[in-house]
């Protein structure tokens, strides 16, 4: 174990110390979510040059642009921390770096709420009609904002707010 000093949450580190810890931690969580976002977007992309595309309708055309267009806004988010790191790399500002980073991942995760639900919803109106499309998007959606809002609020709240600050 380190000298450091001991912070709020048990961990003797310094500032320093605990700025690489998240850094390596939210590396981690980006990882897994950016290979599901660029294989999801490499398909959207595709989706355009396939010959049956001429013959969607114009609501799927317009839930096609609205769901490319939050895919990108996805993945620029989700790529956004890589560039924060490399652009601030030796400026000594680690810690504000990470804070701003786990934001974006935060946007990022949001963003991605919304890409899924439009996914799934212009890939349900090519195989059911457009009423149980819109029945099978709505719960699937809210499971979604279970998972990734909910349920972590719920088990930060748990936690303790007195418990220190908490690794944004």
């Amino acid at each position: 174990m380190n000298a450091g000093p001991e912070s709020r949450d048990g961990r003797r580190e310094t500032p320093e110390e605990r700025a690489d810890r998240r850094w390596n931690d939210l590396l981690q969580e980006v990882r897994v979510v950016l290979t599901g976002v660029q294989i999801l977007f490499a398909f959207l992309l595709a989706v355009v040059f396939q010959p049956r595309f001429a013959d969607v309708s114009d609501t799927d055309r317009a839930l096609y642009v609205v769901t490319v267009v939050l895919a990108s806004a996805t993945l620029g988010a989700l790529v956004g921390p890589v560039a924060l790191h490399r652009i601030l790399t030796g400026r000594q500002v680690k810690p504000q770096t990470v804070d701003w980073a786990a934001r974006l991942t935060v946007l990022g995760l949001g963003l991605l709420l919304g890409t899924m639900t439009s996914a799934l919803l212009l890939v349900l109106r090519a195989v059911v009609d457009d009423t149980l499309a819109a029945w099978l998007t709505v719960p699937v959606a809210g499971w979604l904002a279970v998972c990734w809002l909910l349920l972590p609020l719920w088990a930060r709240g748990r936690a303790g707010a007195g418990r220190g600050r908490p690794d944004a």
